[in-house]
């Protein structure tokens, strides 16, 4: 059956607007929250490896920040674009990729510039990609940049050519599909979520009722509400840093996922890891249905002399 979207796309508007610069403040107990939301301590409270993400032990003087709490910094706000017209419900984010310049303060207010990398027509649906620079606004030093690539279902066929349309502001860069080694893996991490993780992550902005309200997720085809894919995205990270990083989050300097299939509030997270060079790649499957649901890579500035 094919899909009725209502879409326009006029993509000379698109890829012209300028979105308006936006800040995000946060302070340590917005980093705590997100931590929290993402699976630290979950397996214990007392665990001494993740304790420095909810708490100052030791004296310990500030907690430490997970590098993908970038994800928070700019939301997207793509109704806002002249010349995008699209069904929000049609709407799937596909991946994210992350650079981290520095390591992020634990209280900081972030300045983001926010444009249209790239969008392309593939003819059934529109991919948009959506790139914001975060800076420290009152030192105006580069923190991150995020890059969220969208996929809008039914929003395709708008180019007036007979090929289809392609844009694209910066050089292509290596995506996140990776392919998996058949080698086994380097290590292995299981996290079981909660039947309240969505409610939890939530709380650090994204409050999509698809994650929270039976009767959406119903109505999106679920069975029940679903997890966040990028809360799914930060337990990946957050088992990388614990097997390859020597629990030292400031040695993540890029990582990228692929959104590949939805995961249930309750179901156990089973994160691979293979090595290569200073790369870390990655897959997440749900071990209940044992299905693959998110897969990329972590560029690390070295590995630990121990691996």
């Amino acid at each position: 059956m094919a899909i009725v979207s209502g879409a326009s796309i006029d993509p000379e508007k698109v890829i012209s607007y300028n979105f308006p610069e936006t800040t995000y403040t946060y302070t340590e107990r917005d980093v705590v929250l997100y931590a929290l939301g993402v699976g630290a301590c979950i397996r214990s409270a007392t665990d001494d490896n993740e304790l420095k993400y909810v708490y100052n032990k030791d004296g310990q003087a500030c907690v430490m920040v997970l590098p993908t709490f970038a994800v928070l910094f700019s939301p997207l706000s793509l109704q806002q674009v002249p010349g995008l017209v699209f069904n929000p419900t049609l709407l799937l984010h596909g991946e994210q990729y992350v650079e981290i310049y520095k390591p992020f303060p634990t209280s900081c207010c972030v300045q983001n510039k926010t444009t249209v990398s790239s969008l392309h027509d593939k003819g059934k649906a529109a991919i948009i990609e959506i790139e914001s620079l975060s800076y420290d606004k009152e030192s105006g030093e580069a923190l991150c940049m995020n890059r969220s690539t969208i996929f809008l279902r039914g929003a395709g066929g708008f180019s007036k050519s007979p090929s289809l349309y392609s844009y694209s502001k910066n050089p292509p860069r290596q995506g996140s599909f990776v392919k998996i080694p058949k080698g086994e893996p380097f290590a292995v991490h299981e996290d079981c979520t909660q039947q309240s993780q969505a409610l939890l992550y939530r709380l650090s902005g994204d409050y999509n009722p698809l994650h929270s309200d039976p009767m959406v997720a119903s109505n999106a085809g679920f069975s029940r509400p679903i997890l966040h894919g990028l809360c799914t995205l930060g337990f990946a990270v957050r088992a990388i840093i614990r097997h390859c990083c020597n629990d030292e989050p400031a040695r993540v300097k890029s990582l990228s996922g692929r959104f590949l299939l939805h995961v249930y509030p309750g179901e156990v997270l089973v994160t691979e890891m293979w090595l290569q060079g200073s790369r870390v790649l990655y897959q997440t499957r749900v071990k209940e249905r044992n299905k693959a649901v998110l897969a990329g890579y972590v560029t690390l500035d070295r590995l630990p002399s121990s691996l």
